[in-house]
């Protein structure tokens, strides 16, 4: 662009832009009127400007390789591979399995996958050398992508148990691993329970990024990449600053082992938002937050079928979820350009800001014996307990809406007979280690209200 056709134009300065505002104010508080406070004490200004991009921290998203993922439980082997080549066939880029039966033929799973050309992930609900080891041999013979998620302490923070292993504990297994494998990335940190639970955002951050400084200090080789699997909500800026902000961090505390570490970023929208009433809006939820991964920098994006709640694994739900997110890239462009946020001074500015909170509490953290003293003692369930019983407090008194259920509900709507799965907390009394954070929707308990009065 030819900046000389501007030259003739006197700049004008955020203190100029300020004083204008005031003055069609007619006399009503700036502060009171335009400005906002997010739940993580960051203060929302009516404008940006170029003078809020002093010290900006630089970040390197790439936006046009964002990958579309299919996930997929394992249960029955054949339909699970059947349905993987189906996803292949409909535009999906990557799978993510789901596998709970270490018994599982992981070799005849991933046989028939073109996995020259399609990236694998693995959440396994548990920790085997042997099964791991197959995977990674598959990796090497066929040049594979694949990412085993690996995570107990994620396990420990959801479960509220470790894996149960043949050795003394989860981390000597990771070592062994680390050791065996060099071709698949076995690190992996559940953020998506954070951000379920109900952390706010620079919480979120620093948590994961404690919880993977564990693995930093514990695990004696990491040479693959960490995947984070993050979710994201329908807080549309602040939720692109969220993606920059953890991978500017990550970088600033991997190099301190690794300086060639990288991050890879799993995301998912959220469950948190999400409703079983008016069901369709969850359609146009989960397509800004997964607008929001993609220009904060997803590697790769799972979308969530808007039926999740109470459907079981549907080809109809599977399929509008996977859509979505081939609209936007192959129809919106949205894999065009890389690094779409440069330069806008609103998310530039947030990004720097969740950073800065974000780096406070990760060294606080660190300072009070680090993420597993902290979870062990109680205190990460507690302080996320504090954010999400605030925003439950918004929500119940209709400051937060969801639309459809806490603002104009279609009062006709019935879903007692349609719920195949049950949409709420569930109850499962176990002896645990620690007491678990738990994943708890917005509006589970109107849900339930609501549920109760159907005739």
């Amino acid at each position: 662009m030819d900046t000389a056709l501007f030259s003739e134009f006197e700049s004008v300065s955020s203190k100029q832009w300020k004083q204008k505002i005031q003055f069609e104010l007619k006399g009503a508080d700036y502060n009171d009127t335009l400005i906002w406070n997010s739940p993580e004490n960051i203060k929302v200004k009516p404008f940006y400007h170029q003078d809020d991009l002093q010290d900006i921290l630089p970040v390197n998203t790439k936006a046009t390789e964002f990958k579309i993922c299919q996930n997929i439980f394992v249960y029955d082997l054949e339909k699970s591979i059947e349905r993987a080549l189906e996803s292949i066939s409909r535009g999906a880029e990557s799978i993510r399995f789901s596998i709970e039966d270490e018994t599982i033929d992981v070799a005849k799973l991933l046989e028939k996958l073109p996995l020259e050309s399609v990236t694998i992930y693995f959440n396994l609900d548990f920790i085997s050398i042997d099964f791991v080891s197959k995977i990674e041999a598959i990796a090497q013979k066929r040049n594979a992508k694949i990412y085993c998620n690996l995570d107990p302490i994620g396990q420990l923070a959801k479960e509220g148990n470790w894996f149960k292993t043949k050795e003394k504990d989860n981390f000597e297994t990771l070592n062994s691993l680390s050791k065996k494998v060099s071709k698949s990335s076995i690190i992996s940190i559940d953020g998506t329970l954070y951000q379920n639970a109900g952390a706010n955002m620079v919480q979120q951050i620093a948590y994961s990024l404690a919880h993977a400084n564990e693995y930093l200090n514990r695990i004696s080789i990491i040479n693959q990449p960490i995947v984070f699997q993050i979710s994201v909500g329908t807080n549309y800026f602040f939720e692109i600053a969220k993606l920059r902000a953890l991978r500017i961090l990550f970088h600033l505390i991997a190099k301190e082992y690794n300086p060639n570490l990288e991050c890879h970023l799993l995301v998912s929208p959220t469950k948190r938002n999400k409703t079983i009433y008016d069901y369709n809006v969850n359609m146009l939820r989960t397509t800004t937050e997964c607008m929001s991964a993609i220009i904060g920098g997803a590697d790769a994006i799972a979308n969530l079928p808007y039926d999740a709640l109470y459907h079981k694994d549907n080809e109809f739900g599977d399929r509008i979820a996977r859509n979505q997110l081939l609209v936007l890239k192959n129809e919106s462009y949205f894999d065009k350009v890389n690094n779409p946020a440069d330069g806008t001074y609103y998310i530039e500015s947030i990004t720097n800001q969740l950073a800065e909170k974000a780096l406070i509490l990760f060294k606080d953290i660190e300072a009070n014996g680090g993420f597993l003293k902290q979870l062990n003692e109680g205190i990460i369930k507690r302080k996320i307990q504090e954010s999400a019983d605030k925003e439950q407090e918004l929500f119940d008194s209709g400051k937060e809406v969801l639309l459809g259920t806490n603002k104009y509900p279609n009062k006709d709507d019935k879903m007692k007979h349609d719920l195949e799965l049950f949409p709420f907390v569930k109850v499962k009394p176990r002896k645990t280690l620690i007491t678990p954070i738990i994943e708890k929707r917005l509006a589970e308990k109107m849900e339930q209200e609501r549920l109760g009065t159907e005739q």
